[in-house]
């Protein structure tokens, strides 16, 4: 009896995540999956949806997105509103732009005899979801929802599975699809959940630079994007604390926040988990991949001043789930870090619900593989 091609690979699978360049953070969730993959024999490829994409659309849209963040808050604000909040009433699909890219797509499944795509990007899911939906697509589609908040321009009913961060956001699928959902926790490299061996050399420089005073790490975000962080800087320093600002790749940033007596500010950092594990708490405005970093390292996160849209929703989703502590304004920063303090039950409870949402491989409900 003849066998199957698939059958023939002796179970080495082919895997298309689809990712794209906004910030850093599907990119590094991207990667993490292909590595995990191709530990388990499987051979694994990242592309980015915006490339495909034609006419220079994708550059365009991440252009815009970077810009409206950084500079326009609450033109995104408006954006995520018309676009991807979810609620009653009718909104825009994201569906007539993915579909543009939809030749492209299918190009490439064939061209690398994908086994199975993983979309971590809300226009993949819609772009696959759409091409699943008409047969475009003849492999199995998986959503990984990195995002703590749900919003609509994730959901697609075209897509074969759903994998979530958290029970809460797996709710909220299954409100929406008829489609299978799993809870299969944050994804991030092994050495965030190690022992970090870079912390020691870290503490070494805060001491250097601060004596005595903890340092507290704010995060800008790949693309430097924060609503006042001098201030910010400034209020932690009077309060006893070494601000330790990264700005990513934002060299005006960095610049502006090197003048800043009091405060360390640092460029694109390659050693994230020693930087997490050296410092007493992360202020965080975005929910994203950082604030998964130092859940799983065990440093508790604030949320404050929040980007706009996703942002604030996943900040306000992570606080109502114990994994964060809320700070709204200057005042309740400075006591939360209070709160937060070493040893204290407060952060050795949100240190346990943020390690017990690790809980195993996603690779392990991705269908097909």
């Amino acid at each position: 009896m003849p066998t199957t091609h698939h059958h023939a690979r002796d179970r080495r699978r082919r895997l298309l995540i689809l990712s794209a360049g906004m910030g850093a953070g599907h990119d590094t969730v991207a990667r993490e999956l292909a590595r995990r993959a191709a530990a388990r024999g499987h051979e694994a490829h990242v592309a980015d949806v915006l490339r495909l994409l034609p006419y220079g659309l994708g550059t365009g849209l991440r252009r815009g997105y970077r810009a409206s963040v950084r500079h326009l808050p609450w033109l995104y604000a408006g954006v995520y509103g018309a676009f991807l909040r979810g609620g009653p009433g009718r909104r825009p699909s994201g569906v007539p732009l993915a579909r543009l890219a939809g030749d492209r797509l299918t190009e490439l499944v064939d061209r690398l005899d994908a086994d199975v795509v993983v979309s971590v990007f809300h226009l993949a899911a819609q772009l696959t979801g759409h091409l699943r939906a008409r047969g475009g697509l003849e492999v199995p589609s998986a959503v990984f929802l990195l995002d703590f908040a749900v919003h609509r321009q994730w959901l697609h009913p075209g897509n074969d599975r759903y994998l979530c961060l958290t029970d809460a956001a797996a709710e909220e699928v299954r409100r929406h699809l008829a489609v299978p959902v799993v809870t299969t926790g944050p994804v991030v490299a092994p050495a965030f959940r190690a022992p970090a061996l870079g912390a020691a050399r870290w503490r070494e420089r805060f001491a250097r630079r601060a004596p005595g005073r903890p340092a507290v790490l704010l995060s800008a975000g790949a693309w430097g994007a924060a609503s006042r962080p001098a201030a910010t800087a400034r209020l932690l320093a009077a309060g006893g604390y070494l601000p330790v600002v990264l700005c990513g790749r934002d060299e005006r940033l960095l610049a502006r926040l090197s003048r800043e007596p009091a405060a360390l500010a640092l460029g694109w950092v390659d050693d994230m988990p020693g930087l997490l594990a050296a410092c007493h708490a992360l202020v965080d405005n975005a929910a994203g991949q950082t604030a998964v970093q130092a859940l799983a390292t065990g440093l508790p996160v604030i949320g404050h001043r929040p980007l706009p849209g996703h942002g604030a929703e996943g900040v306000r989703r992570m606080a109502g789930l114990g994994l964060s502590e809320p700070a709204p304004d200057g005042p309740a920063l400075l006591t939360a870090l209070t709160r937060l303090r070493a040893d204290s039950p407060a952060r050795t409870a949100q240190a346990a619900r943020g390690r017990a949402l690790f809980r195993g491989d996603a690779l392990d409900a991705v269908p097909n593989l």
